[in-house]
């Protein structure tokens, strides 16, 4: 098997180049929260999927449309329910008089931004299916593969203080998200900014594309191809090793978590303009892709969330960056 050459610094500029501008044309909707944007394009290049954990209105659906709008692919908003069921999100197979056979009906996940809105609000088994196909890409129904849409990226929301008929997700789904964001209250002058830009219309009426499904995937597969320095292996290696010790942790970070981490960095790296992954790239993810990843003792509830943040935050300042 043939390994795919490096990548050059040449096509990185270019290709990060395409990312700035995705990036600035969602930040004209999304204003000043420019590190959630970009990691979101992380997440779109890493195949990842993203957990916004916020309470409501801070812009979690906005940001979906407008990452949907900005690369012109196919958007699909679910509400979830406690009494959804995975047949209303998946799809089902339904007799067709014509063709005398079943036929299966794609449902809503069949798009390649889904918003997944309030998913701590329906019940675990349809929390189930959706993660399912976020792993495996495929949605099967009665024994028969569907594949889903490329790219395909689901961004989920919860409000993390809601508990009242709430089904909180549990560790072995979290996995399955590549980054847990929030986006938080805007500052003072940029609310003002915000206030004032939708008085007389709203910026998403003439949001237009700036890329394509097809530039995704191109940018997709150059990820791939992100150097990262076995220094840096060996430094992930470390960090994760440090957050399985029975002693401070709970529950560690998986190996799961160690690939995602070093697919976010060449993710990074890649909307940085670079060819090559750096050690400020694993810093600057390390608690978005680790924090709803790792369980220190103590830790429960929205006060548990603060505390695997100290946790790694502990980790990053006593582990060695290599040089």
């Amino acid at each position: 098997m043939t390994l795919e050459a490096p990548l050059s610094p040449t096509e990185a500029q270019g290709i990060g180049a395409d990312l700035e501008a995705l990036v600035a044309n969602v930040e004209r909707v999304i204003l000043g929260k420019s590190e959630a944007v970009r990691l979101c394009v992380v997440a779109l290049l890493a195949e990842g999927h993203i957990l916004l954990e916020d309470v409501p209105g801070t812009g979690k659906t906005t940001l979906a449309r407008a990452l949907a709008r900005s690369v012109d692919v196919d958007f699909k908003r679910i509400q979830f329910t406690s009494d959804l069921l995975p047949a209303d999100v998946l799809g089902l197979s339904v007799h067709s008089r014509e063709s005398e056979r079943f036929e299966f009906q794609p449902g809503p996940i069949f798009a390649n931004v889904v918003l997944a809105d309030e998913l701590n609000r329906t019940s675990p088994r349809t929390q189930s299916a959706l993660l399912e196909c976020m792993n495996e890409g495929v949605v099967t129904v009665d024994g028969e593969p569907h594949p889903l849409p490329v790219p395909f990226l689901v961004i989920a929301t919860q409000n993390p203080l809601e508990f009242e008929g709430t089904y909180p997700l549990p560790e072995s789904q979290l996995d399955r998200f590549l980054l847990r964001l929030r986006l938080g209250y805007p500052e003072t002058p940029v609310e003002r900014d915000l206030l004032r830009s939708r008085l007389e219309a709203d910026p998403m009426d003439t949001l237009g594309a700036v890329i394509d499904g097809a530039a995704v995937r191109r940018a997709r597969e150059a990820t791939r191809r992100v150097r990262v320095a076995d220094e840096l292996l060996d430094y992930a290696l470390a960090f994760v090793a440090a957050t399985r010790r029975p002693a401070d942790f709970l529950l560690g970070a998986s190996p799961r978590a160690a690939l995602a981490w070093v697919r976010g960095a060449q993710a990074l790296a890649l909307v940085e303009g670079r060819d090559f992954a750096l050690p400020d790239d694993f810093k600057r993810l390390c608690l978005p892709v680790l924090g709803h990843r790792v369980v220190p003792h103590g830790a429960t509830g929205v006060e548990g969330s603060r505390a695997s943040e100290l946790a790694l935050a502990e980790l990053l300042d006593r582990i060695e960056v290599p040089i």
